[in-house]
């Protein structure tokens, strides 16, 4: 009977270990470079976190919605952002000893106050100017409406209780105390919207009355650049 040779410990054939699981693949950047994106995102998961409450701005993909939209509603705000978080990551360091995404949870909010009440060094002007430009469309990109690419599975509506956009309202929905059933549908979702994209086309209506801008925090209302 044939004996199997024992091969030295060397020699023997590695045992398949358990596959790590692929990191997570970052979301296609537009705009902002890859430490922005990723100092953005930290940002807007600090200003509306994931809690008790529900998802947050990270979930609502609030930081992509600004990326895009930097490439087109909020171009003129893409040089306030380059030299913010050149200000901002400078800041971090020097007080904290860290760039943005390695503090911890306190240290964020300690560093995002200090940016917010003005106090924080080496930007130009006030660093509560760039604080609050982040905030604002770290808002419009969790409420917005989700055509523009935030609010992503509409989390950002649910959070607030709004039901969406509603074309009839019946009785009971105006009875007080009444939640609507939430329709998770854009506004563009809707006949009236679909038809206005049309009529674009056409030579008697002004293409700039059809324009969409950038939402509001209030739902997903358009507004010009800077309101």
């Amino acid at each position: 009977m044939p004996v199997t040779p024992v091969l030295p410990e060397q020699a023997r054939p590695a045992a398949a270990s358990p596959q790590s699981p692929a990191p997570p693949r970052r979301e296609p950047i537009e705009n902002l470079t890859a430490a922005e994106a990723d100092t953005l995102e930290a940002i807007c998961a600090r200003i509306i976190p994931s809690d008790a409450n529900g998802p947050g701005a990270r979930e609502a993909r609030a930081a992509h919605y600004i990326d895009h939209a930097l490439g087109g509603a909020l171009r003129e705000s893409r040089e306030a952002y380059r030299a913010g978080f050149d200000a901002f990551d400078r800041y971090c360091k020097s007080s904290r000893g860290a760039a943005f995404v390695a503090l911890s949870a306190r240290d964020q909010d300690s560093v995002l106050m200090d940016v917010e009440s003005g106090s924080a060094t080496g930007f130009t002007g006030s660093s509560a100017a760039f604080f609050n430009m982040v905030r604002t469309h770290t808002l419009q990109g969790t409420f917005g409406d989700p055509y523009y690419g935030g609010n992503a599975n509409f989390v950002g509506w649910d959070l607030i209780g709004f039901p969406g956009i509603r074309l009839n309202v019946t009785s009971e929905d105006q009875r007080l105390g009444s939640k609507p059933t939430p329709t998770h549908k854009s506004a563009y979702d809707t006949e009236m919207f679909t038809k206005a994209q049309a009529m674009k086309s056409e030579p008697s209506v002004p293409s700039v009355a059809l324009e969409r801008s950038a939402p509001s925090a209030a739902l997903g209302k358009p507004v010009a650049n800077g309101d």
